[in-house]
């Protein structure tokens, strides 16, 4: 690991900048979150990067060593969906977390951000392909490195430069012994005192997350229904008039928003599962579309 004072560099990272250089840069504030302020910050030679300034009292208790070790296996996650941390820094009373900016801004930006028009759900292929890339970020985190997000929202997911969904904020709930300030995607058993997010948590959270996609309705308005009632609800939501296949697709979303979002964490897929069943919709819709042109 390249060190720069006390701004390390993540495996496999190279140092282009220093710690003064960073402080020099000229910052945006970006947003306040349950854990860290967010500042956009612009280098000397023109590079723009996302600085994340850890809340000191959200972090008490965390050693140093603690912090440097959890940071270090962050640092090794790399995935096409997964907003790559570049470097960390500490000193007695700063966390500084250095990560990719992202133009396109969040998720939530793209279905809340207009305030001057009615939110409109998204097209169900961009609801496809953007729980796929969700699922595929959050299965790497759960089966690679069995690790957990944490903190899955709308406002945790930013958008590439092709439009790919990238999941930020991961893995850092476990530094924290102070509960997110998402409580609309939070499951039944972490909404109980002192108990830590699990890769279930982070599925439960997924099934609240596509349903925002589908309805484009924020998740603090979503009814607890029956899966039937559900399914009737996105309907009347989306009023889409799209014909059988946006139905057919429709349901098997819902449907998988539905069993991720079960009580009982035990009765719950798994994210790999929840991954394939979504493939699954993908290449029965891509199959339908040939046929249809065939």
């Amino acid at each position: 690991m390249g060190k720069s004072g006390t701004l390390v560099f993540c495996a496999g990272e190279t140092q282009v900048y220093t710690i003064e250089q960073l402080m020099r840069a000229s910052a945006e504030l970006l947003g306040r979150g349950s854990l860290a302020t967010t500042y956009k910050a612009m280098l000397d030679d023109r590079q723009i990067v996302c600085v994340k300034r850890l809340d000191a009292a959200r972090l008490a208790g965390t050693s140093k060593e603690m912090f440097e070790r959890h940071m270090a296996a962050v640092g090794g996650l790399r995935h096409p969906n997964l907003v790559p941390l570049r470097a960390y820094f500490q000193a007695k009373e700063e966390r500084l977390l250095v990560y990719d900016y992202h133009a396109n801004g969040s998720l939530f930006s793209l279905i809340h951000g207009s305030k001057s028009t009615r939110a409109k759900p998204l097209h169900w292929t961009s609801c496809l392909k953007i729980a796929e890339d969700v699922a595929q970020g959050l299965s790497y985190i759960h089966q690679a490195w069995r690790l957990v997000h944490g903190n899955l929202k709308l406002s945790n997911v930013l958008l590439g430069s092709d439009f790919e969904a990238c999941l930020s904020d991961y893995c850092l709930s476990a530094l924290s012994h102070h509960p997110p300030d998402s409580s609309a995607y939070e499951p039944p058993e972490t909404r109980k005192l002192n108990h830590q997010p699990t890769a279930k948590s982070d599925v439960f959270s997924f099934g609240v997350l596509l349903l925002e996609l589908l309805t484009g309705k924020p998740a603090s308005e979503h009814p607890h229904l029956m899966p039937d009632d559900m399914m009737k609800w996105v309907k009347l939501i989306r009023d889409s008039g799209g014909g059988d296949v946006e139905d057919n697709r429709l349901v098997m979303l819902v449907e998988v928003a539905v069993v991720c979002r079960v009580s009982s964490p035990e009765q719950r897929p798994t994210m790999w599962q929840v991954l394939k069943m979504i493939q699954e919709i993908k290449d029965a819709a891509v199959t339908e579309e040939l046929d249809g042109t065939s």
